[in-house]
């Protein structure tokens, strides 16, 4: 707004005074950031009207009062990143992708004092990039920005990113750091970031040294670390011993805290990544006659990254055969876990895993998959993804690779367990079929083709009638289901399977209450909702009401004909997909149709079309 519009509007509101220089900046061809409409170009300045024209990403050509606009809306300079990202938007993408710590910068540079939370740099990031992409981009650029000398890192969460007046050293930054926190996950991270840096910077070596007697007396002192904690404080403090060419026997010793844990899954799984090989390494030290077995064990229940470190060191150090002998047999016993089954279809094709793993690609892994998938379904709350059943599904290869050791009966029993499976989205587990479906045609007698549509078409229902199956899906899903579930997993407990009939009972519960399921699912994904208001007079439709006269009798009767789940016979009213109101579709009065109900033969003549919704 220039300053004579400005002097204007003060003067009809004498309040805007202080809002001078709001006001003022209001000019078109700044972009601006509203509270409520987000990102914005202000295109204009109507005087007559007093409105200002703002093209939001949401709400283009938007017409605004300028008094609004003080309280709600944030102006930006020429060369705030935003706007940057219009008027230079190769430069701002080449930024994103390779100059990370340098957008943060520029965002902090603009905030009020140069600082800014969490929070605020998020709010700017999800329109530089987007909502979905935002976090990602942030989460990783972190990194960057704790090497940029020029912004300040927040010491607790609630602390804010800053520019600093000087550029500091950032190994310096963290030794300062060290010294004046007392917790101790904090400490353990600053001494892993120095040692991260130590390759690149001779200076973090002095630092280690300087507090390296501080920090192995506070991991043996402190009461505030668990023992994985603990665990991987020693290891850490043992590479800063290594670097600085001292002896690692120093207490509490790695040996020592794994020999107290009661689950040593626990802590395998858990461990950071890059301690993980040490773990492995101190389990074959301390454990030489029987290490292989224990880490094959560990192998069994891994999960994460863990799974990778250990297979890896496992075929790095033990006999090959002995690996392969016992993943054979945990197939056979059927007590496979998914993130095994992951690892053994993603390497499936490896030439270096190929000897373990190649006899391994059979029906009966296959088998061992969908009861992991359905297992994990049962074990899990609301309705969190199943990555086992994503990669089945996205693998477009792996049912052939299964399959193709199989016979036309073996084809059938995967097939059924698969339509039984609860660990599928319909639409995914019918995709999964049809794959099998294609290298076994015998398999299509399993799936349920429902005559209650026809190539597809719509099914045309009633509000009610489409109400009512909604809701009895609702109380499948929520209720009934999630209830089969937990009886599943109850009786599961009791012990041997074969002879459990709690389980067997809650099983052919599920066969049924998962068929119906399916059924709804399929039924209401066709229904097409219509209030008749459309039926046709000159020939019968859906919607119809007609009046028939038997040839044989001369009776006469006057029926309905309306939605797929409409019927009731009692009240003369017939879904359309019955055989009558199915031959009478598209006839025009005095036509003769001739319709077989239960072995009888029965004519009937047409004698006149009205529209249901007339006659109600």
């Amino acid at each position: 707004m220039n300053e004579e519009a400005v002097k204007a509007l003060i003067e009809k509101n004498p309040k805007l005074k202080r809002e001078k220089d709001k006001l003022l900046a209001l000019e078109p061809g700044f972009y601006c950031i509203h509270r409520s409409w987000g990102f914005g170009l202000i295109q204009s300045y109507k005087d007559a009207e007093n409105r200002l024209i703002i093209d939001f990403e949401d709400k283009p050509g938007h017409s605004m009062d300028p008094a609004f606009c003080v309280d709600t809306m944030e102006v930006l300079p020429k060369d705030h990143i935003l706007a940057r990202s219009r008027t230079e938007e190769d430069e701002v993408k080449h930024m994103i992708s390779k100059q990370q710590a340098e957008i943060i910068f520029q965002i902090l540079d603009k905030l009020p004092e140069k600082k800014g939370s969490n929070q605020d740099i998020e709010r700017i990031l999800k329109i530089l990039l987007g909502e979905a992409k935002a976090k990602k981009w942030w989460t990783a650029t972190k990194k960057h920005v704790a090497k940029d000398s020029r912004i300040g890192m927040p010491v607790r969460k609630t602390d804010p990113y800053f520019v600093r007046d000087e550029p500091v050293n950032r190994e310096d930054e963290v030794f300062d750091a060290y010294f004046k926190t007392n917790a101790a996950g904090r400490k353990l991270r600053l001494v892993e970031e120095l040692i991260a840096a130590h390759d690149s910077n001779e200076g973090v070596k002095q630092h280690l040294s300087e507090l390296i007697d501080d920090f192995s007396g506070f991991i043996a002192e402190t009461h505030q670390l668990d023992l994985l904690e603990r665990l991987h404080a020693a290891f850490v403090r043992d590479d800063a011993l290594t670097i600085l060419e001292r002896e690692t026997d120093v207490a509490p010793l790695p040996d020592e805290l794994v020999a107290q844990a009661p689950v040593l899954e626990e802590l395998a799984n858990e461990l950071p990544g890059p301690y993980q090989s040490k773990l492995l390494q101190l389990i074959e030290r301390t454990h030489p006659d029987s290490w292989t077995k224990v880490i094959l064990d560990l192998f069994k229940n891994s999960r994460g990254k863990f799974t990778t470190e250990s297979i890896n060191y496992l075929y790095t150090k033990a006999p090959v055969e002995t690996i392969k002998s016992t993943l054979e047999r945990w197939l056979v016993e059927q007590n496979l876990k998914g993130p095994v089954l992951i690892w053994i279809i993603k390497n499936r094709n490896s030439r270096k895993f190929s000897t373990i793993i190649h006899d391994l690609i059979n029906p009966r892994l296959f088998m061992s998959i969908l009861y992991a998938i359905d297992y994990e379904a049962l074990q899990s709350s609301g309705t969190r993804r199943v990555p086992l059943a994503d990669l089945l599904s996205d693998d477009q290869e792996l049912i052939g690779d299964l399959m193709a050791e199989a016979d036309p009966e073996t084809a059938r029993d995967l097939a059924n367990s698969l339509l039984m499976n609860q660990g599928f989205e319909e639409l995914t587990k019918k995709s999964i079929l049809a794959r099998v479906i294609k290298l076994f045609p015998g398999v299509q007698s399993l799936v349920d083709t429902s005559s209650d549509s026809e190539d597809g078409d719509h099914l045309f229902v009633s509000e009610a009638s489409f109400d009512n199956r909604k809701s009895e899906y609702d109380v499948l899903v929520k209720e009934k289901i999630p209830e089969n579930k937990k009886a599943i997993a109850v009786a599961r407990e009791h012990g041997d399977l074969k002879e459990n009939s709690e389980y067997k009972m809650a099983r052919q519960d599920q066969t049924t209450l998962m068929a119906r399921k399916s059924q709804l699912e399929q039924d209401l994904a066709l229904a097409q909702i219509t209030d008749f208001t459309e039926a046709p007079t000159e020939v019968v439709g859906v919607g119809s009401t007609v009046d028939i006269e038997s040839a044989d009798s001369g009776e006469k009767v006057t029926y309905h004909i309306l939605g797929a789940w409409d019927s009731e016979p009692d009240k003369n009213i017939l879904s359309y997909k019955t055989p009558l109101a199915h031959i009478l579709l598209g006839k025009a009065p005095d036509a003769v149709v001739e319709v077989e109900v239960a072995g009888n033969s029965q004519t009937w003549k047409l004698k006149s079309i009205s529209r249901y919704v007339d006659r109600k």
